[in-house]
């Protein structure tokens, strides 16, 4: 039977070591993960096979079978990630700020773990390696929850932590998974404030709306991507198509992955044919609106072209699906936006900067694109390391979570036998 709150117990006293460690401990700790993974490689891929066998069997899509899949490559990429992750900077013990206060006191800010995470995800075996890796270079215990759908991939890479963390004299308990598929086991962890800091829902809708509601710990949501392109009037047509196509089909099950296309109306004749063809090539189905349809009906390049229904555009589609939309503006682009978006990741293609500053300054998503592709939306592609999620909410951190996103902060103040009058 497992025992949350044993786990719950264990991982803070885990993290009281963890937050007293040097960078170097913390990164021969990382280190001996990635040599283990590689070691263990075999391992891994055996039983992530076992677990793809089960998910095509009860027929599950390609789409989110790509999202369940290691192979050679992608493990020597968790190793790699993880050597990433080792030599970035250490936020913990930064000084955020400092002053001396008029009576000689000096006051600090100062970077601290988060203490113990919770956190909560579907499908994708390589967010095991990427919380854990991060938690552990911010001295972050973790209570990690994978799907059911990969949980013997997930047991192999967590015994390949645990198997690190004991060779280099850390404790286990540090990087802890929650065997027990039961449903039930989820709201007990939403309600084991006593032990972890801080939750992190790693899924659909669905998930995050039960974290919101049930959680008695602070949640982090986001992850949820419904991303938009706005193709403006002055955009250099040709080289757009190849940022729309990188957007939508570089990897389509992804929250970064472009959902909407919009597209000002004067441009939208000659244009629309051109990024049509382009896409068909990968495969991809346009759900588009009746004047897009119009254009289309008479030059589709191949593509498959259906109407958009009404609920169309406020899809997250992870697969090869395009909503396409015509606008008279950069101003009904962007109404668009905000009534559809999830603020997770949208942009413009424009060679106005005049549109490009109105637009940036307009969407209050977590990132804002401009003449790129949404897929940037990540923690390594931003510099970070690997992210154990994206952000959509304000606060306290958004965008891709990074180190410093993993980190709060004290008070220190240094004085002279002080004494308050």
């Amino acid at each position: 039977m497992t025992d949350l709150v044993t786990m719950g117990h264990a991982a803070r006293t885990a993290s009281y070591t963890l937050g007293t460690l040097t960078t170097a401990q913390k990164d021969a700790a990382l280190l001996a993960i990635a040599d283990e993974i590689e070691a263990q490689a075999a391992t891994v891929l055996a039983q992530n096979a076992l677990d793809i066998a089960d998910a095509r069997a009860k027929g599950t899509v390609e789409a989110l079978l790509d999202r369940l899949l290691l192979n050679e490559r992608r493990v020597a990429g968790l190793a790699a990630d993880t050597r990433k992750v080792a030599a970035l900077p250490d936020p913990v013990g930064e000084e955020i700020e400092g002053r001396v206060l008029p009576n000689g006191i000096r006051l600090s800010r100062r970077r601290i773990p988060i203490g113990v995470l919770g956190v909560i995800y579907e499908a994708r075996p390589n967010v095991t390696i990427d919380i854990a890796t991060l938690s552990l270079k911010t001295g972050n215990a973790v209570i990690l929850r994978g799907g059911s759908e990969t949980l013997r991939s997930n047991l192999a890479l967590v015994a390949v932590i645990q198997a690190a963390l004991a060779k280099v004299g850390l404790p286990q308990a540090a990087v802890q998974y929650i065997e027990n598929p039961d449903r039930a086991l989820v709201a007990e962890l939403l309600r084991l404030d006593k032990y972890v800091d801080m939750i992190i829902p790693r899924g659909g809708a669905g998930l995050h709306r039960l974290c919101r509601e049930q959680s008695t710990i602070p949640v982090i949501t986001g992850g949820i991507g419904i991303c938009h392109l706005y193709v403006d009037a002055s955009a250099d047509l040709e080289r757009a198509i190849p940022v729309i196509e990188n957007a939508k089909v570089q990897r389509p099950s992804v929250c970064n992955a472009l959902d909407t296309l919009l597209v000002h109306r004067h441009v939208a004749a000659e244009f629309l044919p051109k990024v049509a063809a382009r896409l068909t090539q990968s495969g991809v189905t346009l759900r588009a609106t009746p004047d897009a349809m119009a254009i289309l009906a008479k030059d589709a390049g191949g593509a498959t072209v259906l109407p958009a229904g009404p609920d169309d555009f406020d899809q997250e589609w992870l697969s090869l699906v395009l909503g396409v939309k015509l606008v008279d503006s950069v101003d009904e682009a962007i109404a668009h936006i905000r009534a559809h978006s999830t603020e997770h990741s949208d942009g413009i293609l424009t060679n106005d900067w005049g549109n490009a500053t109105h637009f940036v300054n307009a969407i209050n998503s977590a990132a804002v694109f401009v003449n790129a592709s949404t897929r940037f939306n990540d923690g390594g592609q931003f510099g970070l390391g690997a992210e154990v999620a994206v952000s959509t909410q304000k606060l306290h951190a958004r965008g891709p979570m990074g180190l410093e996103a993993l980190t709060t902060y004290k008070w220190v103040a240094i004085g002279d036998m002080h004494i308050r009058p």
